[in-house]
C-alpha cells in the first residue's frame, strides 16, 4: 500500500477511537486518486463516499460571474444543504446528484449514520464548507501524470477541455483559497495506487 495511503489510515483510524463520528475531505486535482483512495477505504470501513462531482453547476448557473468566482464552479450552496447540514446532524438524509455528462438530476441516494464519512473531489475544501471536517488531505499531482490519467480515462476530447478550461479553474481555486495549506495532510501522487493482497 502507498505511504501517503497508509499515514491517511493512521490518521482515520487514530480519531475513530477519539469520536463516535468523524467527517474527512480528500481535495486535490482531478485524477490525482481521491476516488480511487476513497473507494479503497470505503471496503475497509463500510463507510459513506459522498462526490463533490455529483455537485458541479447546472449548465443555467454557469454564468460569467459564477465562474469568474473562485470555487464557483461547484454548487457549494447546494452541497452544504443537502449533505454537509445533514451529516453533521448524524441523521439519515437524501440528497439529488447531478450528473454533469448526461446534464440532468439523477434519482435521490439515500444516506445512513456512520462512524466515517469521507467527501472527496475537487471543491471539498472549499472555505464555506471547510470548517466541518475533522481531517483533510490534498492530493498533489503533477502536470504531466495528470494530462496522462486523464487522458486514459477520458479521451483526447476531454482531456483538452480539462486542459483549457477545468484545470484553470481548479488551479485558481487552489490558489485563491490556499487550500493545500489548509489541508492536513498532503500526498504526492507519483503512481498507480495498490492496496495491500488479502490473505
Amino acid at each position: 500500500m502507498n505511504h501517503g495511503v497508509k499515514m491517511i489510515q493512521r490518521q482515520i483510524d487514530r480519531l475513530l477511537s477519539e469520536k463516535p463520528h468523524i467527517l474527512v475531505a480528500f481535495e486535490g486535482g482531478s485524477a490525482a486518486g481521491k476516488s480511487t483512495v476513497a473507494e479503497y477505504f470505503q471496503s475497509v470501513y463500510d463507510c459513506n463516499v459522498l462526490h463533490m462531482d455529483d455537485f458541479f453547476l447546472r449548465p443555467e448557473q454557469r454564468t460569467p460571474e459564477r465562474l469568474e468566482e473562485i470555487g464557483g464552479n461547484v454548487d457549494y450552496e447546494r452541497f452544504f444543504d443537502e449533505v454537509l447540514l445533514p451529516l453533521l446532524s448524524r441523521e439519515a438524509f437524501r440528497y439529488t446528484p447531478y450528473d454533469c455528462h448526461l446534464q440532468e438530476m439523477k434519482k435521490p441516494v439515500m444516506v445512513l449514520p456512520k462512524p466515517l464519512s469521507i467527501v472527496e473531489g475537487v471543491y471539498s475544501m472549499h472555505p464555506i464548507l471547510a470548517y466541518a471536517y475533522d481531517f483533510s488531505v490534498f492530493f498533489k499531482i503533477g502536470a504531466r501524470l495528470q494530462k496522462k490519467r486523464i487522458f486514459q480515462r477520458n479521451g483526447e476530447k476531454m482531456q483538452r477541455l480539462f486542459v483549457e478550461k477545468w484545470i484553470p479553474l481548479e488551479q485558481k481555486y487552489f490558489l485563491g483559497t490556499q487550500v493545500e495549506k489548509r489541508c492536513d495532510l498532503t500526498v504526492c501522487i507519483k503512481g498507480e495506487f495498490k492496496a495491500d493482497k488479502k490473505e
